[in-house]
């Protein structure tokens, strides 16, 4: 999934805490899902 990838990418930095690589990757996401609407379902 792209989260994991991007937290991982965010995990390698060496000044980057897991607990902080989360926090980044969940706001990523979060705006990705406000921008496509919120919606649990979408049209394939």
């Amino acid at each position: 999934m792209k989260i994991t990838e991007d937290v991982c990418r965010f995990a390698a930095e060496p000044s980057v805490s897991e607990e902080e690589a989360l926090r980044k990757g969940m706001e990523t996401k979060a705006k990705e899902f406000v921008e496509k609407g919120a919606g649990v379902y979408t049209k394939a």
